[in-house]
């Protein structure tokens, strides 16, 4: 089959190859992969930019969605012909992550996306929602389900709050179009001008630039008759977790799921500990929170934003756009 694998490490070196077919168990299903999608933490594997320092060769990319090409002998759920979403944690079932879930990772521990076929466990593939195509659900199992968790099962958001969303990638744009499906306010950072406008016509009520304030939780208390807002999801990290604690308001939730400016942190405790506030390292979620997020997506129609479209010839092409920082949206891979 074909894959994009990986034999020493940097985008250039991310080339279109011949492999092995995988073999297939009996409680296991074959996967043609249709729409790979991107994410920041591919980019940190195949730079080895981090402390990941996954072994070569290896097929990257953690996200995806596919139809299912043959089934084991013992499978029941699937058939031939039905679009499924990638996991990212193929044992993750239900319940909270153990050190048995966290052992296997697609694109990290096992292969990735990139490849024109992939095996999955029976019990933890979603059905694919119907009322999108495979490029708009290539980002759910990673990107969406990111922002789903972490809003509904750890921040439990409710109608009538406001969240405060941080740039324009895949996790804070499905973060922004399910706070808006729910109910919610949403303030916004970016700091480009271009996308101030793409992220109210997403549906933000308000946009702040972060170059023009670079202190911006004083701006988001402004917008926010005077005081913080219930959650806010940091993406970058280290440049960004002082203005995330200073703008939530006391008991509020700040989701730490990004490390785009880098993983290690120094914080003022000082805030944290006299507003009551809540830090919460969160990474994705389980297949039956997939599930719930897809049911969301349908009843809503919740249509995910993709930035670019690339066959699978042009992967470095694809992982140059995403190290750019200028996409808005998904960027998406298609065999």
């Amino acid at each position: 089959m074909k894959a994009i694998q990986l034999a020493t490490y940097g985008i250039a070196a991310l080339q279109l190859k011949e492999v092995p077919l995988p073999s297939m168990g009996e409680q296991e299903v074959l996967v043609r992969t249709t729409a790979p999608s991107l994410q920041y933490l591919d980019l940190i594997l195949v730079e080895n930019s981090s402390e990941f320092h996954i072994p070569l060769p290896f097929i990257p990319v953690s996200e995806g969605v596919g139809v299912v090409e043959n089934v084991g002998s013992r499978v029941s759920r699937w058939k031939k012909g039905d679009r499924v979403l990638i996991p990212f944690i193929p044992r993750w079932e239900a319940g909270q992550t153990s050190p048995y879930h966290n052992a296997l990772r697609t694109g990290m521990q096992t292969p990735g996306t990139l490849a024109a076929f992939t095996v999955q466990p029976e019990h933890t593939l979603v059905r694919a929602p119907e009322n999108l195509s495979d490029e708009e659900a290539a980002g759910l199992p990673v990107a969406g389900l990111t922002a789903w968790t972490s809003l509904v099962n750890q921040a439990n958001i409710k109608a009538g709050q406001t969240i405060l969303v941080q740039g324009s990638g895949g996790v804070s744009l499905f973060a922004l179009q399910i706070a808006k499906a729910l109910g919610l306010k949403v303030l916004a950072t970016t700091g480009s001008k271009e996308k101030e406008q793409q992220l109210i016509a997403l549906g933000a009520d308000a946009v702040i630039n972060y170059r023009e304030y670079p202190e911006w939780s004083h701006e988001v208390k402004r917008l926010n008759k005077g005081v913080g807002v219930e959650v806010t999801l940091d993406v970058a990290g280290r440049d960004t977790i002082r203005q995330s604690i200073l703008s939530v308001k006391e008991h509020g939730f700040v989701g730490l799921i990004g490390m785009l400016s880098g993983a290690e942190l120094s914080i003022n405790v000082l805030p944290l500990i006299m507003n009551y506030i809540r830090l919460q390292g969160y990474s994705v979620g389980n297949a039956h929170d997939l599930a719930a997020l897809v049911q969301a997506i349908d009843k809503n129609n919740i249509r995910p934003v993709v930035d670019s479209i690339y066959p699978v010839e042009q992967t470095q092409e694809a992982f140059n756009r995403l190290k750019s920082g200028k996409a808005f949206g998904k960027i998406v891979i298609t065999f």
